[in-house]
């Protein structure tokens, strides 16, 4: 079992700025009109590549709120084979494994794919909302953040 070196709310208090700029990049896709439930698919697909605990437990909360089934959130790791996803998810998705795992470069044929399901614009900031996330992992993984817990409902009886 690994244990954390340093957990998030340490790195904010250590690197305020680093990470208000990440946090901003990562709010920009929503803003610019990016569905929310979509965002947290790539996002949690590129956690998952990465070995982030701390953000596949993260933005498996996030979409749970968003009201996203978990169906999908359980299969997202076998999209490819899901029939839960839609051509523009799996878009989203393709183009988020060619841009993490980005030393085999993105394919014409990923970057086709996305481009035939996103504007220009939407898939630049699709690619932000990617670089963000990659960004994050990159901090989670290397000082093993302990993942967020599930928060009980109000009113739930204690264990």
């Amino acid at each position: 079992m690994s244990h954390a070196r340093k957990e998030y709310k340490d790195f904010m208090a250590l690197a305020p700025e680093a990470y208000e700029v990440v946090l901003a990049l990562g709010k920009v896709a929503a803003a610019a009109g990016i569905d929310k439930q979509l965002l947290e698919l790539i996002k949690l697909r590129a956690s998952q590549i990465n070995g982030c605990a701390f953000c596949v437990q993260y933005h498996i909360l996030q979409s749970e709120g968003l009201g996203m089934p978990a169906d999908k959130l359980n299969l997202v790791v076998v999209w490819r084979e899901a029939p839960q996803f839609s051509p523009r998810e799996r878009a989203a998705l393709a183009w988020t494994e060619a841009l993490t795992l980005l030393s085999g470069g993105v394919s014409d044929e990923v970057f086709a794919q996305a481009s035939a399901e996103f504007s220009e614009k939407e898939l630049a900031y699709l690619t932000s909302a990617i670089a963000s996330i990659n960004v994050w992992n990159r901090f989670g993984a290397a000082f093993r953040w302990t993942p967020p817990a599930r928060q009980k409902p109000v009113g739930a009886a204690a264990s």
